[in-house]
């Protein structure tokens, strides 16, 4: 942790003077209190919606208002291509080619679909490794899963939890229990990024030691996607889902986002008339021939009003750079570190990592009691945060939108109020 923070206002409005990114705070509406903007740290559950967002949606309800169905053609983004715009933004973010990535549906049906498409179980080789305390929906879609193919959840999904007196995953644990199940093991699906404890995984050697073992190595990026910069192809990761109105700001239900590795093309999978080769797709006739690449499992026509903010919102990622809002973001999270241990009188304990390459722009709060009050005090206080069960309250300052004043304030506010 860098020796230079202090508790004083005029290190937090140095930072921001010099912070190169500092310009994007004001391309974003932000929720008032008091006649203020809001202290927002919870782009980790919806992000804020950019300036450019009503633009963008007005463009295409002209386009639908004097063009009709000639939009799928004409007009300043035609239709039967929208998937295609979001794809060269996209590969940069998650770092894999743009072949190997496409936005469609929402997280969960997407990632119901490539289960479902990489999942082959045998008598010998049927279980999936995931870790303890995922993700509801995720432990809902194994869970189905398995049942789907005849198999017990008790005995066909390994879960692997923290060592007794931690609460987040040793690396070399996962690495361990993949090694010992590996004989039975099809798949490994992770969280990139654990929703509770904050803690991003090594995707990388996770996916090796996969692949040692002859399972395929999926994970659910919806707390990672626009927050770390990652190298899906490079790592030789098989597939991943993640949602876009986290940290990719697209605004609520905003259409999913797919990758699966190029070598996986033309694998089996459940298709529909937008997955199919556009050579023959207006032909109409039997015989699924799916798009040799991850547009091939497109299922349903462009979600066109569910796409365009996610279209708008990654202009300012392409302007910005993720390299860019990551370094901003590992100096922004360390400096709300520091500053939350200077609060004494507020007993809790920070369960994310402390190293950075370790967690993203979330810090997680565990209280042993009184969590839920002092998340309800804080909302009262205009600091937008999150609270979930048991006793923890989630504060993320996304590095597009919030400022080191924004950290200062969350920290006055906390020592003086609580």
């Amino acid at each position: 942790m860098p020796v230079d923070h202090n508790t004083t206002p005029g290190f937090a409005k140095q930072a921001d003077a010099s912070d190169e990114l500092a310009y994007l705070k004001q391309q974003f509406h932000f929720p008032k209190h008091n006649g203020k903007d809001v202290i927002y740290f919870c782009g980790n559950s919806l992000g804020l919606q950019p300036l450019q967002v009503a633009a963008a949606v007005e463009t295409e309800l002209n386009s639908w208002k004097e063009l009709a169905v000639g939009g799928y053609f004409k007009g300043p983004n035609p239709w039967l291509y929208y998937q295609e715009y979001m794809k060269p933004s996209l590969a940069k973010i998650v770092g894999c080619r743009e072949n190997e990535v496409t936005v469609m549906n929402a997280l969960t049906v997407n990632l119901h679909l490539l289960l479902l498409g990489f999942y082959r179980p045998t008598p010998e080789r049927f279980q999936i490794m995931m870790e303890a305390g995922a993700f509801p929906s995720d432990q809902y879609a194994v869970e189905t899963l398995v049942k789907h193919f005849g198999y017990d959840p008790a005995t066909a999904i390994i879960e692997i939890s923290p060592q007794e007196g931690e609460k987040t995953l040793r690396t070399e644990a996962i690495l361990e229990a993949i090694s010992e199940h590996g004989g039975s093991l099809a798949m490994v699906l992770f969280g990139g990024i654990n929703y509770y404890t904050g803690q991003f995984f090594d995707l990388k050697r996770i996916t090796e030691a996969a692949h040692a073992v002859k399972a395929i190595a999926g994970f659910d990026l919806a707390h990672v996607a626009g927050n770390l910069p990652l190298q899906l192809h490079n790592w030789d990761v098989d597939f991943a889902a993640w949602c876009s109105y986290k940290y990719l700001n697209a605004g609520p239900g905003a259409v999913g986002g797919v990758y699966v590795h190029e070598r996986h093309a033309n694998r089996p999978r459940l298709g529909g008339w937008w997955g199919n080769d556009e050579k023959t797709r207006f032909k109409m006739e039997k015989g699924f021939v799916p798009k040799t690449d991850a547009g091939g499992w497109n299922i349903s026509t462009a979600q066109v009003f569910n796409t365009v903010c996610l279209k708008a919102a990654l202009e300012l990622f392409d302007k910005a750079g993720i390299d860019q809002l990551r370094a901003k973001s590992i100096r922004l999270t360390a400096y709300l570190e520091y500053l939350l241990h200077q609060l004494p009188n507020i007993r809790f304990e920070i369960i994310t990592p402390t190293d950075p390459e370790s967690r993203g722009a979330q810090l997680s709060l565990y209280f042993i009691e009184k969590g839920k009050e002092i998340h309800d005090k804080m909302i009262e206080n205009g600091i937008i945060v999150d609270y979930r069960e048991p006793g923890v309250i989630r504060v993320a300052p996304a590095p597009m939108y919030c400022s080191f004043e924004d950290v200062y304030r969350f920290y006055e506010i906390l020592r003086d109020n609580f």
